[in-house]
């Protein structure tokens, strides 16, 4: 049985069309259109899409999952999407059929940097890395660099919260020949209201979650209604990962960020000796969110190096590959700096001993 998908064609012309981080719409190649979300809505092109919701149909229908059977990693895509290797091993992917039980998302940030403007940035963050093997990294070899929305949770929530700490106010005076030391001790309690906004949390489980802290901060701002046609022409990782496993991570976030604020409010000690902060969540409210990462592997030898790009922020992450041949002629441009600069000190010191 075949996977239903959804294709969102150019009212103009009924070509397939692809969303644009460049001019931020949706653009076709063919006939050059370019259409808003709104104005996808006011034509009728997004209709498949009004049937999906009507029916009732999950929207992950619409996608299918791939899968490497090299390093086990899945991704998701729309049926448009060509999928022929793995972002992180680069070796060949497998289709699997349609994604089954993922919940619709609430929000997205679309892509805002473009594949080219992606590409020149990572050639020149590593061009700036003296020690990379000559050659590794050209445009032509940037072609296995896809955009790939991850699974986030954002989180807003209303809180009680308390702040606890002994504080100290020493005071040094002197009487006679005799100095003093005085010192006062403090119980400090602070209460208040804290609303937490946006707070992100990634929701898988993999490796990959070390590479989305490394990308880190997505604008809130950003964030908009998901809709499937920003899907088009990416990929996408299903989330492994419940709010309900998240909650004791995002409150011990909650509790580190009351306890900057709530010290904030307490000056005019010598010290302070922070001893309790407790966070109680009156209510919250939790989104399922897709944000834009732009993604490269590259394998050198037996090991893959991964890269990332915050497709909104630009910001990057990534380890690159040492050139042992580079960092032996260092080596031998260090030893022999050494050992010069040790002759001319012998000599200079064997010079003094004769005066």
């Amino acid at each position: 049985m075949g996977t239903a998908a959804t294709v969102y064609q150019c009212p103009n012309c009924g070509a397939t069309l692809q969303f644009d981080p460049d001019k931020q719409c949706f653009a076709c190649e063919f006939c050059m259109s370019e259409f808003s979300e709104a104005d996808l809505r006011a034509s009728g092109a997004d209709d498949a899409a009004k049937r999906e919701e009507e029916e009732g149909r999950d929207y992950s229908d619409s996608l299918q999952e791939y899968v490497c059977d090299n390093c086990g990693a899945e991704i998701v895509a729309d049926a448009n999407t060509a999928a022929a290797f793995c972002l992180y091993c680069h070796a060949p992917i497998v289709l699997r059929g349609k994604v089954e039980g993922q919940m619709k998302p609430h929000k997205l940030i679309p892509f805002k940097i473009s594949r080219d403007v992606a590409e020149d940035r990572f050639l020149a963050f590593a061009k700036k890395k003296w020690f990379i093997p000559r050659g590794l990294f050209r445009k032509g070899y940037m072609d296995k660099m896809e955009g790939v929305y991850y699974p986030f949770w954002v989180t807003d929530a209303d809180t009680d919260c308390h702040f606890e700490a002994q504080a100290t106010d020493v005071r040094r005076y002197t009487r006679g020949n005799t100095e003093y030391t005085e010192t006062r001790y403090y119980d400090i309690h602070r209460r208040g209201d804290i609303h937490f906004e946006d707070l992100t949390t990634s929701a898988i489980s993999t490796e990959d979650k070390k590479m989305l802290e490394g990308i880190l901060p997505f604008p809130s701002e950003a964030l908009t209604d998901f809709s499937m046609p920003y899907l088009t022409g990416f990929y996408a990782k299903k989330r492994d990962i419940d709010r309900e496993q998240l909650y004791g991570e995002v409150k011990e976030r909650m509790n580190n960020y009351a306890a900057t604020i709530l010290r904030r409010t307490v000056s005019g000690y010598t010290t302070v000796e922070p001893r309790a902060c407790g966070v109680r969540v009156k209510n919250s409210h939790w989104e399922y969110s897709l944000m834009p990462v732009w993604v490269f592997a590259y394998p050198v030898k037996d090991k893959t190096y991964q890269y990332a790009m915050n497709g909104h922020t630009g910001k990057i992450w990534g380890k690159l590959p040492v050139s042992a041949g580079k960092l032996a002629i260092l080596g031998g441009i260090v030893f022999a700096v050494a050992g010069f600069l040790g002759g001319l000190i012998s000599a200079l010191v064997m010079a003094g001993g004769g005066l």
